[in-house]
């Protein structure tokens, strides 16, 4: 499928950073690859290495065929007769009866055929699915690129910082923060966002991309403690943002980069999970300051579309908050480099 065509990671371009801090960039080698055995599983339609371009009929089918393969008939509600089943969860023609549909009708939208489907329809089949409010909206932005066909493809604007936006993160002193955009590029960090997450930015290449962390370099599992939540979240929030966004050239080439380089990525694509990144707690294990679990908000800058400021805070009094000062203490050293970069994985 298109997220795989070679031809779309060759010579990717990488959009500018913004720093700001005054530190250098933390040089040191790439480790790439989780180093974690392949899982050897067979993953479908969605990850073609030949197809020329985008099947939004085809993601659409296989978006509801996973969901309807989660739901039993117990939870659905419906009766058990007994015996075995030859296909998981519901059955097309059980979904087309709880969203109450013909099973023709039901067939037809599950291959794609979605022009005309209204709302009341997509709203059923969601309940009847019992898709949360992120694959809701998932579900629609699939059924708006199946119904609108072919894109045009064109390479987005530049992603940068607005200079408000900069002094708000150097505001920030006592939280970890960086802004990020829809494709998990760190465009920008404060001075304690960046010491957080000083393992990811020994990567000399610019801009620092979280997913490629996760899934290309073997430090990350040790950084995240919940390494396979992280990662989860991580393919699930690239899946929801490219139905968004079909035509999002730089987009397509990283997750065709993800996909030929790392058995993790590529199978938890096949799942076709979507997720957003908003609140709630994360456990870190950093070389400096320990382990951590820090609480985190994602707050989304209207004015900047795509364009988000996660920020790391804890209680004050709490273990999680001295190691914060002990970071802060440790990014204002000339030499705070140096520990993270001695000892590094073979």
């Amino acid at each position: 499928m298109w997220w795989l065509r070679l031809c779309c990671v060759a010579g990717a371009s990488q959009p500018h950073i913004h720093e700001t801090t005054d530190h250098h960039p933390q040089g040191g080698p790439a480790y790439r690859g989780t180093g974690r055995v392949p899982l050897l599983a067979a993953v479908g339609g969605s990850l073609d290495l030949v197809s020329s371009g985008t099947d939004y009929r085809r993601e659409l089918g296989e978006f509801l065929t996973t969901r309807r393969a989660k739901i039993t008939p117990r939870q659905a509600g419906l009766p058990a007769y007994g015996g075995r089943r030859r296909v998981p969860g519901l059955r097309r023609e059980e979904v087309a009866l709880l969203a109450g549909i013909s099973i023709e009708y039901y067939t037809r939208i599950e291959r794609g055929s979605v022009r005309g489907v209204s709302d009341d329809v997509l709203h059923a089949l969601a309940r009847t699915l019992q898709l949360d409010d992120v694959e809701r909206a998932h579900l629609v932005d699939l059924v708006h690129a199946a119904s609108a066909g072919r894109h045009n493809r064109h390479r987005p604007a530049r992603d940068e910082v607005r200079p408000s936006v900069l002094r708000l993160l150097d505001s920030m002193t006592g939280v970890a923060a960086f802004v990020r955009n829809a494709r998990l590029d760190i465009l920008s960090a404060n001075q304690l966002g960046r010491a957080l997450y000083s393992p990811a930015f020994l990567d000399p290449a610019r801009p620092v991309n979280l997913a490629r962390f996760v899934f290309l370099d073997s430090r990350s599992e040790e950084f995240y403690r919940d390494w396979d939540r992280i990662a989860h979240d991580a393919v699930g929030s690239l899946r929801a943002e490219a139905a968004r966004h079909p035509d999002d050239e730089a987009l397509t080439r990283l997750i065709g980069e993800l996909a030929t380089r790392s058995d993790q990525f590529r199978v938890r694509w096949g799942g076709h999970d979507v997720r957003y990144y908003r609140t709630g707690t994360q456990p870190f294990h950093h070389p400096i300051a320990g382990d951590l679990t820090l609480d985190y908000d994602a707050l989304e800058i209207p004015a900047d579309p795509r364009q988000t400021i996660v920020a790391y805070s804890a209680p004050a009094g709490s273990a999680a908050r001295k190691a914060l000062d002990q970071l802060a203490s440790w990014a204002t050293a000339p030499d705070h480099a140096a520990p993270i970069t001695s000892g590094q994985p073979d």
